[in-house]
């Protein structure tokens, strides 16, 4: 889908565990799924869905594969990185990329574990992350309005323009991320936004790095944490994330009785992705058959031709029908041939919007 999750933290608050755990994830799946040749700090990550268990006990499929998402380890941000400090740049260009940030927060305290700031502090840490990503944004669009200067003297949409980036400089300038800023909707600001991809206008999802015994209840760290993320309206997910690098190796019976003993149903990890899968704008549809139960990745809202694309180019060009069944009924009902008996079988059209957990098969012509 070109989407992904970045990765970001200071230095020891659990962001290498995080992406490592993801990893074995990412790993434990891998004769499931056709990698490609990765980079190291990426990580492609199956998409935890119950739903395709419950496809596979009826269809007996020779294999599952889930939806997956990318997550991004965005290596070097220590206090100065948009000057270039650490791995500022390489950091910054990573960022640029991904669409959602998962900011890990550390929330424990550990002597053996030292904290680059000297103590632990979790509005300070994300001060201190968050004020870099506004100081490259002031820096990107410093260099805009140069151009725009020159531009605006013989065109009127750069006029038009350069007004909004000087209104938007402005809002910088004062430390405001741009997410803040009161004109968003403004065609010129989207344009920019498009083009300068703002570190600061990302969607946030907050990690808060507990120690096992902060896991079900936290602790004043998580309590300050989430107070600030409600009034940012970011999630908050808690996490300890040398406990999810240890469930990731385990069998599935033995992880869930792990989590049991814990007090929590679902781990962290899972959360992360569930949470970040719909940040993204994300959503599934299935196609059950005997040689696999799949789950593939389309953007909400997306019409039947375009979710047919994702399986083969060819599905949209020659597209002339999605056969859908709702989950709900493929499973209550037992299977597809009890679904058409029932009248449960759907015929749509190139209008149609796909849903959320729709079971689909294309009928096509090329």
């Amino acid at each position: 889908m070109g989407l992904g999750v970045g990765i970001v933290g200071l230095p020891n608050v659990g962001k290498s565990t995080t992406f490592n755990a993801l990893t074995k994830a990412q790993n434990a799946e891998a004769q499931n799924y056709p990698f490609c040749t990765i980079e190291p700090n990426k990580a492609i990550v199956p998409v935890p869905d119950k739903r395709l268990d419950a496809l596979a006990e009826i269809v007996i499929p020779d294999k599952i594969q889930h939806s997956t998402i990318d997550f991004v380890d965005i290596a070097g941000l220590v206090r100065g990185a948009s000057k270039g400090e650490g791995l500022g740049n390489q950091f910054l260009s990573n960022i640029r990329e991904v669409e959602v940030i998962l900011h890990m927060v550390r929330c424990f305290e550990d002597g053996n574990i030292t904290h680059v700031e000297g103590d632990v502090n979790p509005l300070r840490d994300i001060e201190i992350i968050e004020t870099e990503l506004i100081y490259a944004d002031i820096t990107q669009l410093e260099k805009k309005i140069e151009r725009l200067n020159k531009q605006a003297k013989f065109d009127k949409k750069a006029a038009a323009m350069l007004e909004i980036a000087k209104s938007l400089a402005e809002h910088l300038d004062n430390l405001q991320p741009v997410k803040t800023y009161e004109d968003l909707e403004n065609e010129d600001f989207i344009a920019l936004d498009k083009e300068l991809r703002f570190l600061s206008n990302k969607d946030v999802i907050y990690g808060a790095n507990v120690d096992e015994d902060s896991l079900v209840d936290g602790n004043a760290f998580v309590d300050t944490l989430r107070e600030h993320a409600l009034s940012v309206n970011a999630d908050l997910i808690m996490l300890c994330a040398k406990i999810e690098e240890e469930l990731v190796g385990m069998e599935d019976d033995e992880a869930k009785e792990m989590l049991n003993d814990l007090g929590v149903e679902e781990s962290g990890l899972e959360k992360i992705i569930h949470t970040a899968f719909d940040k993204l704008g994300l959503q599934s549809y299935f196609t059950a058959g005997k040689v696999e139960v799949r789950a593939w990745t389309i953007l909400k809202n997306t019409k039947a031709p375009q979710a047919a694309a994702v399986i083969h180019n060819d599905f949209e060009k020659g597209f002339i029908k999605a056969e859908v069944i709702s989950y709900e009924d493929f499973v209550g009902l037992g299977g597809e041939a009890k679904c058409k008996e029932a009248g449960k079988l759907r015929l749509e059209g190139k209008d149609y919007i796909v849903q959320d957990g729709d079971v689909m098969h294309f009928r096509f012509n090329v």
